[in-house]
């Protein structure tokens, strides 16, 4: 099964011969060495590249483990080039390398030698990348499949794709397994096996069960606001044990550099300026945050404000939750304050959108709760409510743009119609 990544490839074909090492980064599993070694390879062959000036190295592969030394590496990929062509390398898994970062610098300045490199370790994956390559490093981050990348391969009803998809999730090695049960199996061994205990020898996390713990309510509480205080008394009512809020912090550190959850930060529209006390987190995978939970709490609303976020942000977007202050009189005529929570603002450069997501609009009182908060917006932006219903996009008397789920997933201008 060929799965195609057109984001993806895009950012590579448009980061070919810069100057600058391409660092792909991206959660374990979600398609790294595919997208370097088959969907870019085939494009550098289509492009007429010879195949003996593509340098493929795998250095997970136990053959591969003498060019884990620096020096070695070199070595070997100096004895490939044997004229003034381009050359591309593609180095898997990267940080089997020692000082990995020292023997890429060295082609930093070998004009027809371009370098792209993958990882799984955190200290590679995370914010430190800016620090090993000082300024040289071009960054290509890579997410779990899309429902249109999870579509395009699977094809056939929607409905049920997207049933399928906000279950399993997008992990491309999920989509080529033909049974629910397998489908399971593989995510709670995945995390069990590779994330969570990946996460514990690394961050050598002593607390291994309040961990997995906190994980777990993590999991169970995507897109509700939250900060390490009230996650630590949340903690201790359901656990009966303790963890501190600086522990909870670190904690949340760890899950963000692995790339299982992101957090959104709450920001006030109308004041224009961040606000700190709460925030919200959404995992990288619904599959994994079903297997995390066992599959015993898949509430469709909070897994579509999941999923749209997360689309949000493979198409390129900062997103923020949004925080609307209204004040005005009631039907007593008494002046009240109020605060209305726009679940999404998405922001690129000069564009930003305020997208609402709501399982259904039954009725106007519904389409009336949906549109306080994007209402009480006073600037020019576009303003959305995202609806799992079977519609075609309209827009309110007071301009919001209504869009069906699928409208918005699988068009990729969806947001400006």
């Amino acid at each position: 099964m060929i799965i195609n990544r057109p984001i993806y490839l895009n950012q590579l074909i448009e980061s070919q011969n810069n100057g600058l090492i391409k660092i792909i980064t991206g959660l374990r599993r979600c398609g790294k060495s595919y997208l370097l070694f088959r969907i870019f390879a085939e494009h550098l062959r289509s492009q007429g590249i010879k195949e003996n000036h593509i340098i493929k190295i795998d250095l997970e592969d136990i053959r591969r483990a003498s060019l884990r030394h620096p020096e070695t590496l070199v070595a070997y990929i100096d004895e490939q080039i044997k004229d003034r062509d381009n050359y591309y390398v593609l180095l898997d898994e990267v940080q089997y390398v020692a000082n990995f970062h020292e023997a890429l610098n060295s082609y930093l300045n070998v004009d027809n030698v371009d370098v792209y490199v993958t990882g799984s370790n955190s200290k590679f994956l995370s914010s430190d990348i800016a620090t090993e390559f000082r300024g040289r490093g071009d960054v290509i981050h890579i997410y779990p499949l899309s429902f249109s990348e999870y579509y395009s391969a699977v094809g056939g009803d929607k409905s049920e794709a997207w049933r399928n998809y906000f279950t399993f999730g997008g992990l491309p090695h999920v989509v080529t397994l033909d049974s629910h049960q397998k489908k399971i199996q593989y995510l709670q061994n995945l995390y069990s096996t590779v994330y969570l205990k990946d996460l514990l020898e690394r961050q050598r996390i002593s607390k291994a069960r309040e961990f997995d713990e906190l994980v777990e309510i993590v999991a169970s509480t995507i897109g509700a606001p939250c900060n390490p205080s009230k996650l630590s008394n949340t903690f201790k009512s359901l656990e009966n044990s303790d963890l501190s809020p600086h522990t909870i912090r670190n904690y949340l550190e760890y899950l963000m550099d692995a790339f299982l959850i992101e957090k959104a930060q709450r920001y006030d529209v109308k004041g224009r300026k961040y606000v700190n006390s709460l925030f919200k987190l959404y995992v990288t995978d619904t599959g994994v945050r079903n297997a995390i939970l066992h599959f015993r709490q898949q509430e469709e609303s909070h897994l579509m404000e999941n999923i749209i976020y997360n689309e949000l942000r493979i198409r390129g977007f900062s997103v923020d939750v949004g925080v609307v202050e209204y004040k005005g009189k009631d039907v007593n005529n008494q002046w009240i304050r109020k605060k209305f929570e726009v679940d999404f603002v998405a922001n690129m450069g000069f564009k930003r959108y305020y997208i609402q997501s709501a399982l259904t609009i039954p009725d106007d009182d519904k389409l009336r709760q949906e549109s306080n908060s994007l209402s009480n917006i006073n600037d020019d932006f576009k303003k959305i409510i995202i609806v799992r219903d079977y519609i075609l996009p309209w827009q309110t008397t007071n301009g919001i743009l209504v869009l069906g789920l699928f409208d918005f997933l699988l068009n990729p201008r969806s947001l400006e119609l």
